[in-house]
């Protein structure tokens, strides 16, 4: 009788996404912290004051409103598209796939330019900060390097242990903002009291409300974490839109109270001069200090500073993972579609991702350009205005998938909702390209320079989609359909 042949072993399965190791509160400190409350407030906010003066928290309100209502028909095709590309994803499937491509480009050119501004504006922080504290500078690209060090290890690391970190700098941040206000109101509210005319809808009219509104919609950037996260996470029907409306919810009304209040605490009549003049990018430390005491102060540069790492991680995160999606999918080098089989980390779009801001660390350093108000405010505004362009998209995108079969679905969530949001974001994406000199103070050149990768981005992703049918329709087939169910 002749021997048993061993039976062939089949080959191992590559490894994946951690399946199920984020809950909803993960993904709320994933959104909240890439929002980056105490960066946004402390470190964006008088910005915008100078722009727009006492008109700064109804922009935030209306932001936050339409964004909710972009929210609706996104989570309910949250329901049907579990996808690391998020955005991409979800234009791809209402859009078409080309379309899909190109978006995956700009997202990635979006998310790339947003964490290398944040870790700019990181490197900044820390050295006043510590410069501050200690009367010791340190070059502000020395402390860059090493935040990128420790976000780079953090990203490598499983994703659990980056949420935890995410959580515990989001819940410090909000409590000193939380006691600011506190001290603000003990104290009356400010020279006149609490200021609701602040809040009266003829504010949008006044001149500056067009860069004030990069930077209110921008403070929200980073809420479609839930959906690129949905291959990691438990129970994603539920906890994504959950995570989704309680962020964008919260950020909302944080940001309106909190500006109102800051408004209030220097006078409606007088706080745009304030925010325009020498020391107006201190307004929130120098109320600390006045309502609350010194040590509040200190305390909240601190903290800046980890709001702004933690808001670093998040958008590093979220990078890696449309590069992790994109080479997947082969609209990039493949290997970047791999993960690191220990830790379940995109560990090749980590590595690719740190070289970026590596890069962008080095050249500013070199060139001697500020760190704050060059690379920070220049690479925010392209990808914000990037993630506005997407927002907007992916708004047609559901109405276009839910077009032919609400799938059970109510008519306003899948059709009136994302055909708001879309008109809405549209707008604002136009008032904020015409008003983006107000953002950069840079010339019309450099301007124009900021936001042309972003249309070149989106035309070399649709390229690259049609090269693929032309070479390899079965490739081509599987773009922006590889969802965490399925593959």
């Amino acid at each position: 009788m002749p021997a048993q042949q061993p039976a062939a072993t089949a080959p191992a399965a590559a490894p994946t996404l951690e399946r199920g190791a984020i809950g909803t509160g993960d993904l709320v400190f994933f959104v909240v912290a890439a929002a980056a409350p105490l960066t946004v407030m402390a470190g964006a906010a008088p910005v915008a004051i100078g722009m727009a003066g006492p008109a700064v928290p109804l922009g935030y309100l209306v932001a936050g409103l339409l964004l909710i209502v972009f929210a609706a028909g996104f989570t309910a095709m949250s329901r049907h598209v579990r996808n690391a590309g998020a955005f991409s994803a979800y234009i791809g499937r209402g859009l078409g796939r080309p379309a899909g491509a190109g978006a995956a480009y700009v997202a990635l050119l979006a998310y790339n330019a947003l964490e290398v501004g944040l870790l700019a504006a990181f490197g900044h922080f820390t050295a006043a900060a510590f410069a501050d504290l200690t009367g010791v500078r340190v070059a502000w690209w020395l402390w860059a390097l090493g935040g990128l060090v420790a976000i780079g290890v953090l990203g490598y690391l499983r994703v659990t242990l980056g949420a935890k970190v995410l959580g515990v700098a989001l819940v410090l941040e909000v409590a000193v903002l939380l006691v600011l206000e506190t001290g603000i109101l003990a104290h009356g509210g400010g020279p006149a009291g609490p200021d609701l005319t602040v809040l009266a809808p003829a504010r949008l009219a006044a001149p500056g409300t067009g860069g004030m509104f990069v930077l209110a919609i921008g403070a929200f950037v980073g809420f479609e974490a839930t959906a690129l996260y949905a291959e990691e996470t438990r129970d994603p029907a539920r906890a994504v839109p959950r995570a989704t409306c309680l962020a964008v919810a919260f950020l909302a009304l944080f940001y309106t109270l909190t500006t109102w209040l800051i408004i209030s605490a220097y006078g409606a009549d007088q706080v745009q001069d304030l925010a325009r003049g020498p020391g107006g990018t201190d307004l929130f430390f120098t109320a600390a200090t006045r309502f609350v005491g010194a040590p509040s102060a200190d305390v909240m540069r601190f903290l800046l500073v980890t709001s702004a790492f933690a808001a670093t991680l998040a958008f590093h995160n979220a990078a890696t993972r449309y590069g992790y999606a994109l080479g997947r999918e082969g609209l990039l080098p493949r290997r970047l579609g791999t993960v690191s089989a220990r830790t379940r980390a995109p560990a090749v779009a980590v590595l690719a991702q740190s070289a970026c801001a590596l890069v962008t660390v080095v050249l500013t350093a070199v060139a001697g350009a500020d760190p704050y108000t060059v690379t920070f405010l220049w690479t925010s505004g392209t990808g914000i205005v990037g993630v506005m362009v997407l927002q907007a998209l992916a708004a047609a995108a559901v109405f276009g998938f839910f077009r032919a079969d609400r799938r059970g679905l109510p008519r306003w969530r899948v059709v009136a909702a994302p055909l708001v949001a879309c008109c809405g974001l549209t707008a604002l994406t136009v008032l904020v390209c015409r008003n983006f000199t107000l953002l950069t103070g840079a010339s019309p050149g450099v301007n124009a320079a900021l936001l042309a990768p972003l249309p070149l981005a989106g035309a070399a992703g649709v390229a690259v989609a049609l090269r693929i049918r032309r070479r390899d329709p079965a490739a081509y087939t599987r773009l922006t359909t590889v969802d965490a169910d399925r593959d």
